[in-house]
């Protein structure tokens, strides 16, 4: 939908304001420094999740906006549509059974067709499916039911089967199973049960997978959850060996955690895996990455880019990154185009921290300036660096911009109706 001319057009009518700005930018960070980090956010990229591209995530109801994607080859065609305005996005992280491809060679070349490639597979026991012979009410790898758990089982082989046909070399494995009240479940029965499962699926992980396990304080059982925190997730992939990950989705703490310290070790201990980028006011709240709390972001990102350098990571591919959002108020592609940009300007920011200076500042316990040199990297206006950077990628100076020039939505809605819904929560 977007052709050459109008990205050329686009960038002509803004490049002189941009230069104006970058050349000033760039002179005070220095031309060394500059091109460092620019090179960085060329190669970074940030998978969109399937489930992102059309409106919900509420308890109460699902107000559609029109014009979303009805089936995986319009959500490939909408993540082709953001790499087109970004260069960014190259990447798609499916949901099963919600997307499930029914060619899986054919739907590999579609993504590539668009410059994509298949980030991890989603698996699903958190809802009962239709035709589906078990519910999972009471839980699915912790079922009491060994039936149950057998039939979560098979999911996730099944899941890590469609992803070996689209070129994906990770499934991420996030659980409901818990407790509302006390009394209702064995604490170590439930976490033995799902410790089983795990090992299950992980024996079934081809030779170059991943498995990350995600964790979340709460939701949708309050009492316990049985992979409810880092520690329980760390605990989980420690035992099952080095092909096992914790995954860290920014919503699933309690109000306040220090999740920087939290991803710090995990890369000091090796079991760091990726990411599901979010942000919150109050718990999973799925809102637009940077919205709420744009420094802890950033903080975030500062703890990630020391701990990858110390373990030789490289910054686009040692970790999986991915957003994980819901969208009811906002256009989708609207909301996954702000969420890019305000990830890729946290890690730039982290990368223009001295680590030398902060290092002096830690050892000589000079709380102040330790301070400093962290605000003075997250006070730098480093938007035009994203800017030039999407531009020598081929992409759009502002993508959003683009985005309402050419009235994208509108033009959705006209091709794919209003009343369009895509599959998800």
């Amino acid at each position: 939908m977007i052709e050459p001319y109008q990205l050329s057009h686009h960038n002509a009518q803004h490049e002189a304001a941009h230069q104006r700005k970058f050349t000033f930018l760039a002179e005070e960070l220095g031309s060394e420094t500059a091109e460092r980090i620019l090179a960085r956010l060329i190669d970074f990229q940030i998978a969109i999740p399937s489930w992102a591209l059309g409106t919900g995530g509420t308890r109460f109801g699902r107000f559609a906006g029109g014009g979303e994607p009805r089936s995986l080859e319009e959500k490939i065609a909408d993540v082709g549509l953001l790499h087109a305005l970004n260069k960014s996005s190259g990447a798609i992280s499916l949901h099963i059974p919600w997307d499930i491809p029914s060619d899986g060679e054919a739907i590999k070349q579609l993504a590539a067709s668009h410059g994509l490639v298949f980030d991890a597979m989603n698996s699903n026991t958190f809802q009962d499916q239709a035709g589906q012979a078990h519910s999972y009410k009471f839980g699915s790898l912790q079922h009491t039911d060994a039936r149950v758990r057998k039939q979560a089982v098979e999911h996730n082989i099944d899941v890590i089967r469609h992803g070996e046909a689209l070129g994906s070399k990770s499934l991420t494995v996030w659980l409901s199973d818990g407790s509302s009240f006390p009394g209702q479940l064995s604490f170590r029965k439930a976490f033995e049960r799902t410790l089983d499962g795990l090992r299950e699926i992980y024996a079934a992980l081809p030779a170059d997978w991943k498995i990350f396990v995600e964790y979340k304080a709460f939701e949708p059982n309050f009492y316990s959850t049985t992979v409810g925190d880092w520690g329980q997730s760390y605990l989980y992939a420690s035992k099952l060996g080095p092909k096992a990950y914790t995954l860290v989705d920014l919503g699933h703490h309690l109000p306040n955690a220090n999740i920087e310290q939290i991803v710090s070790l995990l890369l000091m201990e090796g079991k760091l895996g990726g990411f599901h980028f979010n942000d919150s006011k109050y718990g999973d709240d799925d809102l637009t990455a940077g919205s709420i709390k744009p420094y802890q972001l950033f903080l975030i990102f500062n703890e990630l880019a020391d701990g990858m350098d110390a373990r030789g990571l490289d910054h686009a591919t040692g970790l999986g990154w991915m957003i994980d959002a819901s969208h009811n108020v906002k256009d989708p592609l609207e909301d996954l185009l702000q969420s890019v940009e305000a990830i890729k300007l946290a890690y730039a920011q982290a990368l223009l921290v001295d680590r030398t200076a902060l290092e002096n500042a830690r050892e000589n316990n000079d709380v102040a300036a330790a301070q400093e040199i962290l605000q003075a990297a997250f006070r730098t206006d480093l938007r035009p660096l994203l800017a030039e950077a999407r531009l020598r990628a081929g992409a759009a100076i502002s993508p959003l911009g683009l985005f309402r020039e050419q009235q994208i939505r509108r033009k959705l809605i006209e091709t794919r109706g209003l009343k369009a819904v895509a599959t998800g929560l």
